[in-house]
């Protein structure tokens, strides 16, 4: 009998999409989630599937997290703080989440050799002036005194520690930096850009842009960011190697705030706004987020499909949250 596949994480936007496509494919699922940012209506859909088990617990908490971790086949860790609001409003719950929830997991997949897929983020390449992001490029981040990089701090040394096990303890290791993956059952709760403007848009409120607008993104659907991790996971040529995994068309802030006005066909208007006055003082963001794909396709043969405009007209036509 096959082993259940355990996802931290797995009642969150990404986590519930990846536990729905997993018991479709014939895997049980274990999903731990303190439901923090989470929510079980994520997992609404497969809320009675025989092969489903929920465990409603911080990953550093669960009193049996090296006897769970034993009994499953393959780990996919995106338990996280998620959402640069959080991040700025509450840098210790971030960096905490983030560190105590990897080592936990990590120290608990060790002695098994349970292979593991950590979630780390786009984040982590920093203030690079680069308009292309490579997986071996040197990362430029900011300093501590301006706490809108602790983010990527935390995700950049859950990174090392997950290498550091694979040297050290042998344990099969993936890392993955998603690039603004976006779709159903995203809310604007902790400052997601699209499902905040579509919202916006849905009550004829202004859609609020940071700074120039200038600033691009990437984004890529959900089920296409799922089907890289479940190609992935499947890959042992990805073990101990970091791998982007995102969209690579890119568009102004100021430019989807326009599109997601036209998709609705609403009469809100675009408002910029500072970031001193959406986050705080010394607020730094990224300029461009543009993930190079090559290695994904290299080790998968998969790249993207949905287009943008699919993607806001889906995410426009999904109940607002």
């Amino acid at each position: 009998m096959n082993k259940p596949v355990l996802v931290t994480g797995g009642a969150g936007f990404i986590g519930s999409h990846l536990t729905e496509r997993l018991l479709a494919d014939g895997a049980s699922v274990v999903v731990i989630d303190d439901l923090s940012t989470g929510s079980l209506d994520n997992l609404r859909a497969v809320a009675g599937h025989p092969g489903l088990r929920v465990v409603g617990s911080k990953v550093s908490e669960f009193a049996d997290l090296a006897g769970l971790v034993a009994g499953c086949g393959f780990i996919f860790h995106l338990a996280a703080a998620v959402g640069v609001e959080l991040v700025v409003r509450s840098p210790i719950r971030t960096i905490e989440t983030n560190l105590r929830e990897t080592e936990a997991v990590l120290a608990a997949a060790a002695p098994a050799g349970v292979p593991l897929l950590l979630a780390s983020t786009s984040e982590v390449y920093g203030k690079s002036p680069k308009m292309v992001f490579s997986e071996e490029d040197d990362l430029l981040i900011g300093p501590p005194t301006l706490g809108r990089w602790s983010y990527a701090c935390s995700k950049l040394m859950d990174e090392f520690l997950a290498l550091a096990h694979m040297r050290e303890r042998g344990l099969p290791v993936t890392i993955v930096r998603l690039f603004n993956t976006v779709g159903p059952r995203q809310t604007g709760r902790h400052g997601m850009v699209l499902p905040r403007f579509v919202d916006a848009a849905k009550a004829g409120r202004p859609l609020r842009v940071y700074g120039d607008g200038l600033q691009t993104r990437c984004f890529c659907h959900v089920a296409d960011t799922v089907e890289a991790l479940v190609r992935l996971r499947a890959c042992d040529a990805a073990r101990g190697e970091v791998i982007n995994v995102g969209h690579d068309e890119p568009v102004s802030i100021r430019e989807l705030a326009a599109r997601v006005i036209q998709t609705l066909g609403t009469g809100s208007v675009v408002e910029f706004v500072s970031y001193e006055q959406a986050y705080a003082p010394g607020f730094e963001d990224m300029r461009n987020r543009r993930p190079a794909l090559e290695k994904l396709a290299r080790l998968t043969g998969f790249r993207p499909e949905r287009s943008l405009q699919e993607i806001i007209q889906q995410v426009a036509a999904t109940p607002s949250v």
